[in-house]
């Protein structure tokens, strides 16, 4: 794939690849000029073991991809970035998202493919598998964190990640407010060069 910069972009729980953040990655992509195929969103399974699979299908068609993770997609890439030594942008991410879990076997539905499906015992264990360590890499791993996320408790994220390069933003929500804005610093961390984000119109995703 050359020296071109890649990125795998891993949605959170029951989202899509139709979500907000993932189209306006892709529309800044190929804004940018980017090569279409340098960016994967894949249309993630709701078990673990199936998702994990599938982004692992995803990294080797890739070279040394950039991992973007929201919210359960940020505990599947600090997993995966682990274990492939890959750098990894974190967006609200899960921590330990099996505890958040424990007890709540209901039925789900994904938000936008309306798929109904049953959390059970399996996926707690599926999740409690990809445990890691806390990483202690400034250089790999950026978090972006807004205290207002009404979902998950922004500390744990950033005590967890302590190590790391976190980035605390008061107010916003679990969906990232804003997240276009942060475009020229997420390229910059891909690998974007300067002359390319120049091409970068934000009043695009106004």
């Amino acid at each position: 794939m050359g020296n071109s910069p890649s990125v795998v972009y891993i949605h959170g729980f029951n989202s899509s690849s139709a979500s907000l953040k993932a189209q306006q990655l892709r529309h800044a992509w190929l804004q940018l000029g980017l090569p279409e195929e340098q960016l994967l969103i894949p249309e993630l399974h709701h078990h673990p073991e199936r998702a994990v699979a599938q982004l692992q299908a995803a990294i080797e068609q890739l070279e040394q991809p950039v991992l973007v993770g929201s919210s359960l997609g940020g505990y599947y890439a600090t997993y995966l970035a682990q274990q492939h030594h890959l750098k990894a942008l974190l967006i609200n991410p899960a921590v330990r998202p099996h505890h958040l879990f424990d007890g709540f076997f209901t039925e789900q539905e994904n938000l936008y493919s309306g798929e109904r499906w049953q959390l059970t015992e399996s996926h707690l264990h599926g999740l409690a598998a990809l445990e890691v360590a806390p990483p202690e890499d400034a250089e790999r791993f950026c978090i972006w964190l807004q205290s207002g996320d009404e979902t998950l408790d922004y500390c744990l994220a950033e005590q967890y990640y302590h190590g790391c390069s976190v980035h605390v933003e008061q107010g916003g929500d679990h969906g990232f407010q804003r997240f276009a804005e942060h475009f020229p610093e997420l390229f910059a961390f891909v690998g974007v060069d300067a002359s390319t984000l120049q091409k970068l119109d934000l009043s695009a995703f106004e």
